[in-house]
């Protein structure tokens, strides 16, 4: 689950880690009010405004102004309220629709009063999954990118194992600190700044931290000025107060949708839709489904039980997608029995009548495969059934054309 940049500052400053100072408007009419309580705050009328989205790059896509007078926050914060802002990451990218801005987030000038003193990093923190360790990630590079920077200049990118028995130890915030080029004030700053981002990565039970920029101010601060926080959905119910800042509305509504009926699924961009119990044989279904000549539409995992409710709301959630040329369902028969998924289908088919518009092929194998066929075989209905993987593979390219 991912926060949104306001969202992410709050959780991070509960564990004492430096953020930029910020306040939230969601109504136009609430912006003098916010901007007044920040000039108090900071003692400045130099304000960033932030489109708050899922999504980076907001900068390129005009979503972060700065703004020097009360003239200009009305003027950025009116054009941002309310536009589709369009980035490197929002679906389609920059030729894509964009994304809604229904929320601006009003910040200090962090770089004042002497821009030339500050320095930005990149610090980020995940998990290593094949040396089964966090790591800790940064960059004198910040602001940029991290991609990028990788690519074309490697040596400047560093990367700090955890061990998972041993925790942070404090050789490796110094070894973080030195390599970056800090010394003085800002080195110890620094050691505090990662040791506390440390804390709040573990205890949100997160699974990507991203400060670009990390901000050595002119006063030797260092500050999380932009924050990236996705959360472990696994381990949400250990969190309700971090649940409870879902934003369903920057969520795929079929995915939200899915989420609701216990459906597994994820939106892609081909032409077959795809219905399928278990994530392996999912990933196994794509894959012949590429090799047939067609491009999958979803990943859609109805999980151990294919009753026809369950069934049916998938047909709907596939549907839904105009790209979707045929469905291709590819149920084993381990946990549930293929008759009962067949039975299923046959059921969501008559259900729905002429909403389903597209060609179904099913392959069910596992137990009572043969009943499920004859099932499917005696319906009536505009349905092909197939026994092998292979067969199915076939079918879907007969029906693509």
């Amino acid at each position: 689950m991912n926060l949104h940049e306001y969202q992410g500052k709050e959780m991070l400053a509960s564990y004492g880690v430096k953020i930029q100072r910020g306040v939230l408007v969601e109504d136009i009419a609430n912006l003098q009010g916010a901007y007044e309580t920040l000039q108090a705050e900071t003692g400045t009328d130099f304000v960033v405004v932030k489109a708050q989205i899922h999504a980076g790059g907001r900068g390129k896509g005009g979503g972060v102004k700065l703004a020097k007078n009360w003239e200009e926050v009305q003027e950025h914060a009116g054009n941002i309220l309310g536009m589709m802002l369009k980035t490197p990451q929002t679906p389609g990218g920059l030729e894509g629709p964009g994304k809604l801005v229904s929320k601006v987030l009003l910040t200090e000038d962090s770089y004042a009063p002497d821009f030339d003193a500050c320095k930005e990093f990149y610090v980020s923190i995940m998990m290593d999954r094949g040396k089964k360790k966090n790591v800790i990630i940064y960059s004198t590079e910040g602001g940029m990118n991290i991609e990028e920077v990788a690519e074309a200049t490697p040596h400047l990118v560093h990367k700090e194992y955890i061990d998972p028995h041993l925790g942070l130890q404090g050789f490796q915030l110094r070894k973080i600190a030195f390599n970056l080029g800090l010394s003085g004030a800002a080195f110890k700053d620094m050691c505090k700044f990662i040791s506390n981002l440390y804390r709040a990565f573990l205890g949100s039970d997160a699974s990507l931290f991203e400060i670009n920029p990390c901000l050595k101010s002119a006063n030797d601060e260092i500050i999380a000025v932009d924050c990236k926080v996705t959360l472990d959905d696994n381990a949400l119910f250990r969190h309700p107060d971090l649940a409870a800042l879902r934003d369903k509305s920057e969520e795929d509504p079929a995915e939200v949708e899915a989420g609701e009926f216990g459906l597994n699924y994820v939106n892609l961009d081909g032409n077959v839709g795809c219905m399928v119990n278990g994530a392996g044989l999912a990933m196994a279904t794509m894959d012949i489904i590429k090799l047939s000549g067609g491009d999958p539409a979803n990943f859609l995992d109805v999980g151990g039980t294919a009753d026809a409710e369950r069934v049916e709301n998938a047909f709907r959630i596939i549907l839904k997608d105009p790209a979707v040329k045929c469905i291709l369902i590819n149920i084993f028969g381990g946990i549930v029995r293929c008759d009962r998924v067949a039975q299923g289908v046959v059921d969501a088919y008559n259900n729905m009548g002429d909403q389903i518009n597209v060609p179904i092929i099913v392959r069910l194998q596992g137990t009572n495969a043969d009943i499920a066929k004859e099932l499917i075989d005696n319906s009536g209905l505009e349905v092909k059934s197939a026994i092998i993987l292979q067969e199915a593979a076939d079918l879907v390219s007969e029906v693509l054309g």
